[in-house]
């Protein structure tokens, strides 16, 4: 097992440690303050019920006016936060003029058909303050006005800040801009390729290698309470399931088994790990508790292989995939362990089901008709959909509001690999909006943050 020298510990300790962030001092970190709306513009709406909800959005993308928030740093700033929004395919953001200072011309962005404005500047040199307003273009009413004050190397997640603002002061739902996604980055022909645990923000920016490639590496989950990931290494040839802590960059085994432990998942509190670990000629779901290592094992398979495990957002029942009925199926049974109960009848083989953080949708892949089908289905096996297909479309991964899911795409391979490619993409839950992230490097294995993670 390889660690992190104490020099780079202390690096990674300062650059991924973010939950603490908000609300810190501008010292320590990023800090948010208020701004009054102008007199003239009436009183600031409160946090209310939005008027667009997601389902319209998506019918007719809400106008809204970014503008350049200065030269430099503030126009890098108005980038991302455009690509942030026009990413979501809910938004059609437009080039304009909006004063920072004053209330807006709203007469001249009806006229231009903006719904909604954003007034920004950034200043200051080795800090920087970034203000902005958001302004209802049809009231006339500020429905935000806050500065944020940080270093200058923190702007980027200033940015996904703010887009998160704007996106749950019109939507009425929490943004996804200011996660990040754990990944295996490949690299190397494809019949010999190395991986390492990486992480990325959520639109493929500031790319992180937290492991050297020695040994395979597979399957990162984030912990939803700490900055921490769970996954699979074949460390000193041996496949077991590891816990990696973010602040520290140090590793370690999680629980002893006989054979091999795989496929990880955090409980919704973030105190035990559900996985998976082979038994005979089979595999059993067991649970592992952080604190004491205590383990327990809830599936008794008889030789047939349980595993991919995820629990609801509540804690109570756990999705899993089996073959104990002939064939790979999903299965819901008891967080506790107990009886299960086949969802999955359509036609082919399931696998790898998540749980949406909504609770209202399971993804899965599907394999059959000589491909594989990523789609979503109701906790009691009702309702399935396919959003996309393809040679290999696998690990689905939700966003933190469970309205995007990141995934997997790998292409044929020819002679000797040529051809092969795999790379993550995103996809709205109906289908809607596919996009591949770019990233420096091939990649799979996507996990999700949760907010601020």
């Amino acid at each position: 097992m390889s660690f992190i020298p104490n020099t780079e510990a202390e690096a990674l300790s300062a650059l991924f440690s973010r939950r603490s962030v908000l609300g810190a001092t501008a010292a320590g970190g990023l800090l948010a303050t208020p701004l009054a709306a102008f007199a003239q513009s009436g009183a600031a709406s409160g946090p209310g019920e939005a008027e667009i909800t997601v389902d319209q959005a998506r019918q007719e993308p809400i106008p809204i006016v970014v503008p350049n928030f200065g030269a430099g740093l503030g126009e890098q700033i108005s980038g991302v936060i455009t690509s942030d929004l026009n990413g979501t395919g809910l938004f059609k953001v437009m080039s304009g003029s909006v004063p920072p200072g004053s209330t807006p011309d709203f007469s001249a962005l009806k006229a231009q058909g903006a719904r909604a404005a954003v007034a920004g500047q950034a200043v200051g040199a080795g800090s920087v303050r970034v203000e902005m307003r958001l302004w209802d273009v049809l009231s006339g009413q500020q429905l935000q006005g806050t500065a944020y004050t940080a270093s200058n190397s923190n702007w980027r997640r200033i940015a996904h800040i703010i887009a998160d603002v704007i996106y749950e002061r019109m939507l009425g739902e929490k943004g996804y801009f200011d996660t990040r996604i754990a990944y295996i980055a490949r690299t190397g022909p494809r019949h010999h390729q190395i991986t390492r645990l990486a992480l990325m923000d959520q639109d493929g920016a500031n790319e992180r290698m937290l492991t050297g490639g020695e040994w395979l590496t597979l399957t990162p989950r984030f912990n939803p309470v700490r900055d921490q990931i769970a996954f699979m290494s074949y460390a000193n040839n041996r496949p077991r399931v590891y816990l990696f802590d973010l602040a520290s960059g140090r590793q370690q085994i999680l629980g002893e088994f006989a054979g091999i432990s795989f496929a990880p998942r955090f409980s919704p509190t973030g105190g035990s790990v559900v996985l998976s670990a082979t038994r005979g000629g089979g595999s059993d779901i067991f649970v592992v508790d952080l604190a004491s290592r205590a383990k327990r094992q809830i599936t008794n398979s008889n030789g047939a292989i349980d595993t991919s495990p995820c629990f609801s957002p509540d804690g109570s029942q756990i999705v899993f995939n089996s073959d104990r009925g002939g064939s790979p199926q999903l299965y819901i049974m008891s967080a506790s362990g107990g009886a299960a109960k086949r969802i999955s009848y359509g036609s082919g083989q399931y696998g790898s089901p998540v749980w949406s953080p909504r609770g209202d949708l399971i993804a899965f892949t599907r394999i059959g008709s000589g491909g594989f089908s990523l789609g979503v289905m109701n906790p009691d096996g009702t309702g399935e959909r396919i959003l996309t297909q393809g040679f290999t479309v696998d690990g689905a991964t939700f966003c933190p509001n469970g309205r995007v899911l990141a995934f997997c795409r790998q292409s044929a391979s020819g002679a000797g690999g040529a051809g092969f490619a795999s790379g993550i993409g995103t996809i709205d839950i109906t289908g809607f909006n596919e996009r591949p992230i770019r990233i420096s490097t091939g990649a799979s294995d996507p996990a999700w943050s949760p907010r601020n993670g």
